[in-house]
């Protein structure tokens, strides 16, 4: 077994270093360290303050970056298929270049060497791929356990009230790309974001919307605008009250954000109620995990059925109340709808009667007044809406109110946030 010793700084590594020393103190489910022999591994050790020795070895079946107390494995046909060598991968398109399905499914390194915190493995056809070792520990296992995908900040009225999140200016974040930063900052963070001084007017609605991302057309058409004169099968379409609730369940992808601009209204009530979702859900996990994980594994199906005029529509969509991610069950996802959800058929009976009990535990975290977040929508304050995080809901109202908006998809929301530098 090949072997040698180097040094990890956190200055190099920057947050790298976090997971590192998480890594070292969290069960990392990635099993032992396989016991073949291996040469001396001496540690080097820099007079630098900060610093984190690190050995790596080259094993039977990994490459291994030991750092403090926890091994990090790497598989070498994933080495191998991670290559960012201009052999391997493309620069120009980032995409890979390298033939997956020819490597070597036994492939190990013919030789291994480290200079100046890269790792060089020589592979038996003579290619030679370089690594960081901060690349490596940020695209370990661990690191991945360890870290979330999204940064949040989960809130109830008093958190968000406190946190005094300032609402972006529509004449300043459409010339400037530094306040739709900050507007898109605030939108990750917390689920929902605000802009004010919009022109009071569809078409400004739509220009605002097509500045954070592309409009997803759906059912009711690109951008929308309406009252309660029920001209489509939907409840929103009345004055009624709305309890809290996501749009879109029906769909097999719900919409990733809700855009919202009441252009007028002539009457009383109508305020707009918001709930941060993923907190609530965060006090059940708590409270009781295996409710969590049930809302999380049973699958429900939602049905939008709609002959209302010209308008001739049955959309199915089916899904858990919560998604989350298979390798660190961060919740990403919330698919609540009592409105649109169809009869559960898809549970046998006895896992219906505990599906009922944690979906009340979640309701009744939902509906504590404490949770709820009352704003009132007056003409030229828009406000985006997280539908896969924050629930909306309202008031009933009197008078004639028009609402305008549209859905933008998540995805396109998330790559203009990356490009202006923010975690998404």
């Amino acid at each position: 077994m090949m072997a040698g010793s180097v040094t990890l700084t956190m200055r190099s590594l920057g947050h790298l270093g976090h997971h590192i020393r998480r890594a070292s103190s969290v069960g990392l489910g990635i099993g032992k360290t396989p016991t073949t022999q291996c040469g001396s591994l001496q540690r080097r050790r820099l007079a630098t303050a900060g610093s984190t020795p690190c050995n790596w070895r080259v094993g039977d079946h990994y490459f291994e970056i030991r750092s403090e107390d926890a091994w990090l494995q790497f598989d070498y046909v994933w080495l191998r298929d991670s290559c960012r060598s201009a052999a391997s991968f493309d620069p120009k398109t980032s995409q890979r270049i390298v033939d997956t399905a020819s490597i070597d499914l036994n492939l190990r390194p013919a030789d291994a060497k480290e200079t100046d915190g890269h790792v060089f493995l020589t592979w038996p056809d003579g290619h030679v791929t370089s690594y960081s070792l901060g690349w490596l520990v940020d695209h370990s296992h661990g690191s991945q356990r360890q870290a979330a995908v999204q940064p949040r900040a989960l809130w109830n009225r008093g958190v968000y009230e406190a946190a005094r999140v300032q609402s972006a200016r529509w004449e300043t974040i459409m010339s400037c790309r530094e306040e739709l930063r900050r507007f898109l900052r605030d939108f990750l963070l917390y689920g929902v974001a605000f802009v004010e001084g919009v022109p009071a007017t569809v078409e400004a609605t739509q220009a605002l919307s097509e500045r954070v991302s592309i409009i997803r057309e759906t059912l009711f058409g690109r951008v929308w605008s309406f009252t309660s004169d029920l001209s489509r099968g939907d409840s929103a379409y009345t004055n009624g009250a709305l309890d809290r609730h996501t749009d879109t369940s029906y769909f097999h992808e719900p919409c990733g954000v809700q855009v919202f601009h009441c252009l007028k209204h002539e009457g009383t009530g109508g305020r707009t109620l918001l709930v941060d979702g993923f907190y609530s859900a965060q006090k059940v996990l708590k409270e009781s995990p295996e409710s969590f994980e049930l809302l999380s594994r049973v699958p429900i199906t939602h049905e939008n059925v709609e002959h209302t005029g010209a308008h001739r529509n049955h959309m199915v969509g089916v899904g858990p109340v919560l998604s989350t991610h298979p390798w660190n069950n961060e919740l990403y996802m919330i698919r609540y709808n009592n409105y649109d959800r169809s009869p559960i058929d898809t549970a046998p009976q006895d896992v219906i009667k505990r599906w009922y009990q944690a979906h009340r535990l979640l309701t009744d975290e939902l509906r504590k007044p404490e949770n709820e977040l009352w704003v009132k929508l007056t003409p030229g304050k828009v406000v985006f809406i997280d539908n896969w995080r924050v629930m909306h809901g309202r008031d009933s109202f009197t008078g004639l109110r028009q609402i305008c908006g549209c859905y933008l998809p998540r995805d396109d929301v998330h790559s203009t946030a990356r490009t202006l530098g923010l975690l998404a």
